[in-house]
């Protein structure tokens, strides 16, 4: 707290965007010390200097407005990238709601994309520091950006109740990041999940969690959307009342280089059945997988599954879609380190990808086991097909866009 009162004054903040980024430990040294040499007081030199570092890290979520916005580290992890919370804010728009409570609305990054979406916000967070950030991010915005330090809780009673109110929330993670892997429960959040989605039976509301929240947790009259950018599950949120969309339970929103692709349906999609790899395999996306849609996209692609209890698609045409990464398939070999050598020294490939699934395989281990040589590259593919473990070698498909 001492070092956020250090930089919000007029010098501080002078001092920092004077700054300029701060990318590599290198540059965070150097600053320190020219910044130490010039006089300037320990407290405010490591508040600057941390706040140009997480700034040049932030431009990844919030392109050229991170420069002039303050974070946290926790914040700057826990944010939605500003591309996502902008479709989001037009959800919002497009159900004729005017207002928006942030309710836990940490550095403001959401509530940042509501306002420039011309909606009113009430961004509240329960941390004074956090809301003492986010009140500097949106300031831009005036008196349609208000934010309070309150809890969640509190701040919900005062606007119940009130016509054109939707209601947002980022629960916090008691553990940080947003795990692909581990399942997150309603003890992994605050305020209580068991309180938001009370709120969201009452109120058309947006809660963000975890991608790997455990499904099972999940209300079943909810829409429920699963979102990855650029290759990368980023969240899930539970959309409910008026932000929730006729006849839709499950959706997986894509989005590659700033345009949107979505999947939706009325309920987890059955599979297509199992069948012999073809001349291509195709990997879906994380967000399809995780909204359990795999076998629409098989579907909508002539393809069946390769395994049946493993996420690969496989068809004999090649196919053009944004909801699946497509390997056109060189040969099948078996998953053992000679017999990969061998082949790869025949097609002089020299620079490998290696993506596993279904295997307990390290990747990185398994290639210090391969003799790599040549100018050439592939995909090393390992799965379990039927009861065998299979290498499949491949050339990975220009994405669809």
């Amino acid at each position: 707290m001492s070092e956020l009162r250090a930089l919000l004054t007029p010098a501080g903040l002078e001092l920092l965007d004077a700054l300029g980024p701060i990318v590599s430990t290198s540059d965070v040294a150097q600053a320190v010390s020219r910044l130490r040499a010039a006089g300037h007081a320990p407290e405010l030199v490591s508040a600057v200097v941390g706040q140009a570092h997480l700034r040049a890290k932030a431009a990844a979520k919030f392109g050229t407005f991170a420069a002039r916005m303050l974070f946290t580290r926790a914040g700057l992890e826990q944010a939605t990238r500003l591309g996502v919370a902008a479709r989001h804010a037009q959800r919002i728009r497009r159900a004729g709601l005017t207002h928006v409570a942030d309710l836990g609305c940490g550095i403001g990054g959401d509530a940042l994309a509501f306002a420039g979406a011309g909606l009113d916000v009430m961004a509240v967070d329960a941390d004074e520091v956090t809301a003492a950030i986010a009140a500097y991010n949106l300031a831009p915005f005036g008196d349609s950006a208000v934010v309070r330090h309150d809890t969640a809780e509190e701040a919900y009673a005062t606007v119940a109740g009130t016509g054109s109110q939707a209601i947002w929330m980022d629960p916090a993670r008691r553990t940080s990041g947003h795990s692909e892997t581990r399942r997150v429960s309603a003890d992994d959040y605050s305020p209580s999940l068991d309180w938001a989605f009370d709120v969201a039976s009452r109120t058309p509301t947006g809660i963000k969690l975890g991608p790997a929240h455990d499904r099972d947790a999940l209300p079943t009259d909810a829409e429920t959307q699963w979102v990855s950018a650029d290759g990368s599950v980023v969240e899930l949120v539970v959309w409910t009342g008026a932000l929730a969309r006729d006849g839709v339970r499950r959706s997986a929103l894509v989005i590659r280089d700033e345009r949107s692709h979505e999947l939706t349906a009325p309920a987890d999609a059955t599979d297509e059945p199992v069948r012999e790899l073809g001349a291509f395999l195709h990997e879906p996306d994380g967000a399809v997988i995780r909204a359990r849609l795999i076998g629409d996209v098989a579907r909508s692609l002539d393809a069946g599954m390769l395994d049946g209890h493993i996420a690969y698609l496989t068809s004999d045409a090649a196919v053009t879609s944004p909801f699946v990464q497509s390997f056109r398939v060189r040969e099948t070999l078996p998953a053992n380190p000679k017999a990969i050598s061998a082949a790869l020294k025949a097609h002089g490939i020299g620079r490998l990808e290696i993506k596993k699934r279904g295997v307990d395989v390290d990747p990185a281990a398994f290639r210090t086991k391969l003799v790599l040589r040549g100018d050439q590259e592939a995909t090393l593919i390992l799965a379990r097909i039927g009861d065998q473990r299979r290498a499949i070698l491949a050339d990975r498909v220009p994405a669809a866009v």
